[in-house]
C-alpha cells in the first residue's frame, strides 16, 4: 500500500453533513462533498492486511484495497476504472449501501473500519466531473431481444450488462418514472434524483429502451412479452409489505411506510397531488413501527415535513455499542447506530409491542396501546413475552408501519407468467438464475426476498451472464460473486 503505517496514524473521520438545522428546511442531500486531501487521508488507512476481508463482505467483490490505494496516489482515473469493473452504479452504493465491506474490514478487528464507502462516492463523483463516465454506444447487436420487468438496482445492472453484451433490452417499470425504490423509496435527502437521471440518460444513450406505467401481467400479458422477446428477466422486487394485525388496524391514519415515502417522494419531484390524497406529518404526533433503515426514511421524512413529534417503536432490545461476544469480526457488525435522521430528532423506543389502536368518532387513530417485551429464548426458539404492569398508551395521529416485507406480490406478474414459489414466497430459480419457465429468469428481492442494494445489482449482473449464455451459448460478461 502507498503508506505503509497510515492505519497507525491517521484516524476514521465521518463524511462532512451539512448542520441539522438547515438541512431539515429543504430536501437536499444530508452529506457534503469530503475534501480531497483527507479523503486521500482516509484512504491511506487500508492497510496491506494479506487477505482484504472486505472482498467477502462485499456482495459484488468490489477492488476495495485497489482504489482506496489510487485515490491516496491521486490516480482517480484509474480509481474509477477499478470501481466500474465490477460495480454498475457506484453513484447509487456510495449513498445508499450500509457498507457491509467496512463491517468485515481488517482494521475494525482493533480499530474504526476505512471509510471506504466516502471514498466510493467521491470517486464516481470526481469522474463525472472531470467526463470520464460518457456513453460507449453498443456497436455490434447480437438481434436478441430480452425484457427486463422492474427498475430498481436489480433490473437496472441486469439492463446494462445485457446491453453491453450486444442484446436489445427493454425495461418495463409499472409506476410513472423509471427507478423502483431507488426513485420512490429513497427520500431525496439520501439520494437526489438527479444522480438517478444522470445515470438512466447514459443508459439510455447506450441503447437501453425504458418504458414505464405498463403493468406487465395486467396491462401486457405474459405470453406477449414472451412472444416478443428471447428472454425476460422478473426483477419486480419484494413489494408486499408485512402488515400490523392488531385490533384497530384499519383506522384512518396508519399507513404503510412506502404509501407514505411514495406520495412524500412524487411531490418533491413535483407532482401536484391533491392535500386529501397525500400522507402529510405536519402538526402530527407519528409513531414509527420499524427500527430499520425503512423506518429511518420515514423519520427524516416527518421531521422534513413538520410533525409535532416522533417515536419510533422496535420490537427488539436496542444493540449494544460494540460487537456482542456472539457477533465476532467479520460477520456484519449488530451495533447501536445512529443515522443522519436520528441525529435531526425523534425519539427511539426498544423492545415495545403494538397492541391495538383506538380512534375518535370519525375513524381516525388517537391512540397507540403497547407494553415493553422481553426476548425470551426457551428450546431453541426465540419469543417476545410482555412485561406485567408495563402496560402504555400513546396520543398519536399518524402510525406508518416499517416492518420490512414478505416478498413480491403474487397476483398479477407472477401469477400470469406462472411461475414456481419458494416456501417464503419468492420465485424460485435454478442455478443458472432461470426459474421454472423457460427464458424466464429472475434476480433481485424477488428471488432472494428484502435485502441490500448491492445485493441486488449483484444479483442483476449475475442473472445478465446467464441469460447471455442461454441466448449466444457464451458469455464475455463477468462472473461476479452472487
Amino acid at each position: 500500500m502507498g503508506k505503509p503505517t497510515g492505519f497507525i496514524e491517521i484516524h476514521r473521520k465521518k463524511a462532512p453533513t451539512r448542520p441539522v438545522a438547515e438541512r431539515l428546511k429543504d430536501w437536499g442531500e444530508v452529506y457534503l462533498p469530503y475534501p480531497q486531501e483527507e479523503l486521500q487521508k482516509q484512504g491511506a488507512r487500508c492497510m496491506d492486511c494479506g487477505i482484504p476481508f472486505c472482498h467477502q463482505g462485499c456482495p459484488l467483490g468490489n477492488l476495495i484495497p485497489d482504489w482506496n490505494d489510487l485515490v491516496y496516489r491521486d490516480r482517480w482515473a484509474t480509481a474509477i476504472d477499478r470501481l466500474h469493473a465490477t460495480n454498475n452504479f457506484p453513484e447509487f452504493t456510495g449513498r445508499l449501501c450500509p457498507a457491509p465491506c467496512e463491517g468485515s474490514c481488517v482494521l475494525g478487528i482493533n480499530d474504526d473500519p476505512v471509510t471506504i464507502k466516502s471514498i466510493e462516492v467521491a470517486i464516481i463523483e470526481r469522474a463525472f466531473e472531470e467526463g470520464w463516465v460518457r456513453p460507449s454506444p453498443v456497436l455490434i447487436r447480437t438481434g436478441k431481444r430480452v425484457a427486463v420487468i422492474g427498475s430498481g438496482p436489480a433490473g437496472l445492472a441486469a439492463a446494462d450488462q445485457l446491453n453491453r453484451a450486444g442484446h436489445l433490452v427493454t425495461v418495463f417499470e409499472k409506476s410513472d418514472r423509471i427507478g423502483g425504490l431507488l426513485r420512490y423509496g429513497i427520500p431525496e435527502f439520501k439520494m437526489e434524483k438527479k444522480f438517478l437521471d444522470r445515470r438512466l440518460d447514459l443508459m439510455k444513450a447506450e441503447g437501453v429502451e425504458f418504458r414505464t406505467s405498463v403493468n406487465v401481467g395486467v396491462d401486457v400479458t405474459a405470453a406477449q412479452l414472451t412472444k416478443a422477446h428471447d428472454a425476460v428477466v422478473l426483477a419486480g422486487g419484494a413489494g408486499q409489505p408485512r402488515d400490523l394485525p392488531a385490533p384497530g388496524r384499519e383506522l384512518k391514519g396508519i399507513h404503510f411506510a412506502m404509501e407514505y415515502l411514495t406520495l412524500s417522494n412524487k411531490r418533491v419531484e413535483g407532482d401536484a397531488i391533491p392535500d386529501d390524497q397525500f400522507i402529510s406529518a405536519k402538526g402530527k404526533r407519528v409513531v414509527i413501527i420499524g427500527g430499520g433503515d425503512t423506518g429511518a426514511d420515514c423519520l427524516g421524512t416527518v421531521h422534513r415535513q413538520g410533525a409535532l413529534s416522533v417515536h419510533q417503536f422496535e420490537l427488539l432490545p436496542r444493540p449494544p455499542d460494540t460487537r456482542a461476544t456472539d457477533n465476532p469480526w467479520p460477520l456484519w457488525p449488530n451495533v447501536f447506530r445512529v443515522s443522519t435522521a436520528h441525529e435531526e430528532g425523534g425519539e427511539r423506543v426498544y423492545s415495545v409491542l403494538t397492541q391495538r389502536f383506538s380512534g375518535d368518532d370519525h375513524g381516525r387513530v388517537k391512540k397507540l396501546h403497547g407494553s415493553k417485551v422481553e426476548l425470551v429464548r426457551k428450546d431453541g426458539k426465540m419469543s417476545f413475552e410482555p412485561v406485567p404492569g408495563s402496560e402504555f398508551e400513546m396520543d398519536v395521529d399518524l402510525v406508518l408501519l416499517a416492518m420490512g416485507f414478505l416478498g413480491p406480490e403474487r397476483l398479477g406478474l407472477l401469477a400470469d407468467f406462472g411461475v414456481k414459489l419458494t416456501d417464503r414466497g419468492n420465485v424460485a430459480r435454478d442455478e443458472h438464475w432461470m426459474t421454472n419457465v423457460p427464458g424466464v429468469f429472475t434476480a433481485g428481492d424477488m428471488q432472494r426476498g428484502q435485502s441490500l442494494i448491492v445485493w441486488a445489482i449483484a444479483e442483476g449482473r449475475s442473472a445478465a451472464r446467464a441469460v447471455d449464455l442461454f441466448l449466444m451459448g457464451k458469455s464475455d460478461l463477468p462472473a461476479p460473486l452472487a
